[in-house]
């Protein structure tokens, strides 16, 4: 564990110390080691125990894929953010790669520590980053208001996770993982321990989101610079799921009167934010939309609370960080060409860059789950666990499959199609930058696909 987390904390002197013609290329380059040495975690199926590096540090089955994963999307954001701070001067250019490996700490601590009341700090961390991220290199006006969205939803929703740790904690004398899962702590009374989940949920919830708490994201999402937007679809939104999945394995599970709602909401949210998706103008707030539906199926899976689901939602999970992250980065190509995220002023983009194109389709068929990709199997074992929960839920989950492989068609077919405006025909050509930046986001995927027990977990 600490050979990552050394490291990475080392990032940060080097960063300010470095030579100004040296600065892309030695970041770049330490966290791309930093991140292939991350790669260690993935276990063999069969070791299923922790493997602790001290008392507060530990990397299981579930937290080691949503680790590596925040390890490797460091130097994709270096590479994706290069062309975006050209103008800047050198010393905003250090603040903004400081406050990148900030966040990449504050994510390792959150995703590895076996204390609850660390994982609550860690997970607020998060915050401080991100908003800097959002309101100092937003390209639009309206970032202040995403930022103030962003922060405000996530303070308000955290503030009864923090109540409920800490009447977990003078209820049961301890908050550590380990020792929690050895002696599962019982709630007496049944609506004192209804309320606990709740509050619990809340918190998680919002920072999926789930649909009716999604608000800030779309904001968030769109006013973001490419690195906000990478980073927030590929980990953060992931930080609440595996919150609730760490937490329901080892509590005496929730009561039907809690988990219904909840499950109908979710469930209902993967319909109605690909139907929103639909009739989105903004590249980055379709692809955003799309992260709310996504992201509804794995809360219900979550809330199931089955081996199966548990796999689907893991699964499902780092097939949406790499497939979001990289639609962010094509839309974002877009951008600093045309200076337009409206999709119908940046139609025809094939014709003047081809093999941008085939970036797009690659990216449209993992997100409309086409087999065999790890979007796929994800989704595939997440409908299977709820189907087999309540024969119903086919209905909503193959209804929100088919909304997303529509709105997925008429965004690869609006971007890529279509008549082109004049002043397309005069932008400057891709760069190996862009086409790297895609192939490192693909690579993962395919190999994933070959051999995805590394990421099922300990559930299979």
């Amino acid at each position: 564990m600490l050979k990552i987390l050394a490291p990475t904390i080392m990032l940060l002197p080097t960063i300010m110390l470095c030579k100004t013609k040296q600065l892309w290329p030695t970041t770049l380059t330490y966290s791309f080691m930093i991140a292939l040495l991350s790669l260690q975690w993935f276990k063999s199926p069969l070791e299923s125990t922790m493997n602790f590096s001290n008392h507060y540090l530990g990397v299981d089955q579930i937290s080691s894929p949503l680790l590596i994963l925040s390890c490797w999307l460091t130097p994709l954001m270096i590479l994706a953010s290069q062309n975006h701070l050209t103008t800047e001067p050198i010393l905003r250019k250090r603040t903004f790669m400081t406050t990148m490996i900030l966040l990449q700490i504050s994510l390792i601590l959150a995703f590895s520590t076996t204390e609850l009341i660390m994982f609550f700090i860690m997970f607020e961390s998060t915050l401080i980053p991100t908003l800097v991220i959002i309101t100092r290199w937003g390209s639009q006006m309206e970032r202040l208001n995403a930022g103030t969205y962003f922060l405000f939803y996530t303070l308000i929703g955290s503030l009864p996770l923090l109540i409920a740790l800490l009447s977990l904690y003078t209820q049961n004398g301890t908050l550590s993982l380990s020792i929690m899962q050895l002696n599962q702590p019982t709630m007496l009374n049944s609506w004192t321990h209804t309320m606990w989940w709740f509050a619990l949920l809340t918190a998680f919830m919002i920072k999926m989101p789930l649909y009716g708490l999604h608000l800030w994201l779309p904001k968030a999402h769109v006013e973001a610079p490419i690195a906000g937007s990478m980073i927030l679809a590929a980990v953060l939104l992931k930080l609440g799921g595996y919150g609730i999945m760490r937490i329901m394995m080892m509590l005496n599970p929730m009561s039907k009167v809690l988990s219904y709602p909840f499950m109908v909401f979710s469930l209902w949210g993967v319909i109605m934010a690909g139907s929103i998706c639909l009739r989105q103008t903004d590249l980055k707030s379709l692809i955003a939309y799309s992260s709310v539906s996504h992201m509804g199926l794995v809360i219900a899976a979550a809330l199931t609370q089955t081996q199966w689901a548990y796999t689907g939602a893991i699964t499902l999970m780092i097939a949406h960080g790499l497939t979001s992250s990289m639609l962010f980065c094509l839309a974002n190509t877009n951008y600093e060409r045309t200076h337009s995220r409206t999709l119908l002023l940046t139609q025809n983009m094939q014709l003047v860059l081809p093999l941008m194109g085939l970036w797009w389709l690659l990216a449209s068929l993992t997100n409309m789950a086409l087999p065999p990709t790890i979007n796929l199997m994800g989704e595939l074992t997440i409908i299977a666990s709820l189907f087999n929960w309540s024969n119903t839920t086919i209905i909503m989950t193959g209804l929100g499959t088919l909304i997303t492989a529509t709105y997925t068609l008429y965004m690869y077919s609006t971007t890529q199609w279509g008549n082109m405006a004049s002043y397309i025909k005069t932008i400057p050509p891709t760069h190996t930058r862009e086409h790297l930046l895609m192939a490192l986001h693909i690579l993962p995927m395919m190999l994933l696909m070959i051999k995805p027990q590394l990421i099922w977990g300990t559930f299979y």
